[in-house]
């Protein structure tokens, strides 16, 4: 029998067996946001943009759109639209009864409005303790942003407390774009977990700065990368758990996947697609 350590381990693939996805995460619903839409859209990205609902018309507030702009900006487009809050405020400030309300009033609406489930967030000025974190599970949010920067490509452990790769702004995007673009798990002997990007902000901070061109130049850089995927952060999530209810067999050469999506999966070198709701049997070299 040959020697073949690590490649028993299993990793997981994103879609179509890609080792690498790619999101971004915009908050507050602002005039700006109309812009970078196109900017995405134009290069077939995806976004998450989490929305307030009790703050339209405040213009004064970084230009934040009113309710029918903010509707006919992000429906039946491609991007997620998630909660921040109903007034955007520190859920960690105030008693936990009107945290409540606060997140309730924001998913109520969003899911009302655009007549989709929403289950996704990010928190408003960071604003989160464990009571928070504990309270989120009970209203049904499966993720939620912070904005504590990990500088990494690593899948979260704990989607409550979703840390992006970096701000948009940070002095480290031009050295993580290279490692990621240019690099891949694929490569790595040891260290083969599949990477994400996450990317968060406000729009009018580009309008603020006069920085377009940053978001500009590194949306046509990804969208010369056939090796990424290009989703939401709800989508990333759910993909996610996907991959981690896949049953295995006790010797781990066959696996079902209960899901509704197919999932990938990369052992011994090879990438598999288990079917959503079937069986593969792996083969050994």
């Amino acid at each position: 029998m040959s020697f073949r350590q690590m490649y028993e381990e299993k990793y997981m693939r994103f879609p179509c067996g890609k080792a690498k996805a790619l999101s971004f995460s915009y908050d507050d619903g602002v005039a700006a946001d109309k812009k970078l839409v196109k900017i995405f859209d134009r290069h077939g990205l995806k976004a998450t943009f989490n929305l307030n609902n009790l703050l339209f018309d405040c213009e004064n507030w970084h230009g934040r759109m009113d309710e029918r702009e903010t509707f006919e900006t992000f429906n039946g487009g491609s991007h997620e639209i998630a909660v921040h809050g109903a007034r955007h405020i520190f859920l960690d400030k105030v008693p936990l009864a009107e945290a409540v309300n606060e997140v309730l009033q924001n998913r109520l609406y969003l899911e009302n409005k655009f007549k989709k489930i929403v289950r996704g967030m990010a928190y408003a000025y960071n604003g989160y303790n464990d009571a928070i974190i504990s309270m989120l599970k009970g209203l049904g949010i499966d993720y939620s942003r912070t904005t504590e920067s990990s500088h990494t490509f690593a899948i979260p452990g704990d989607w409550l407390k979703l840390k992006p790769t970096c701000h948009h702004a940070d002095a480290e995007l031009g050295n993580l774009s290279d490692k990621f673009f240019g690099g891949s798990p694929e490569k790595d002997f040891k260290h083969r977990e599949p990477w994400f990007f996450l990317i968060w902000g406000h729009s009018y901070e580009f309008d603020d700065h006069n920085n377009w061109h940053v978001i500009e130049e590194f949306a046509r850089r990804a969208a010369k990368a056939e090796d990424v995927w290009f989703a939401t952060c709800g989508e990333v999530y759910r993909y996610c758990a996907a991959y981690n209810s896949l049953v295995f067999s006790l010797d781990g050469e066959r696996v079902y996947n209960p899901s509704c999506i197919p999932v990938w999966l990369e052992i011994r070198g090879t990438v598999y697609e288990i079917p959503a709701g079937g069986e593969r049997v792996f083969e050994k070299n």
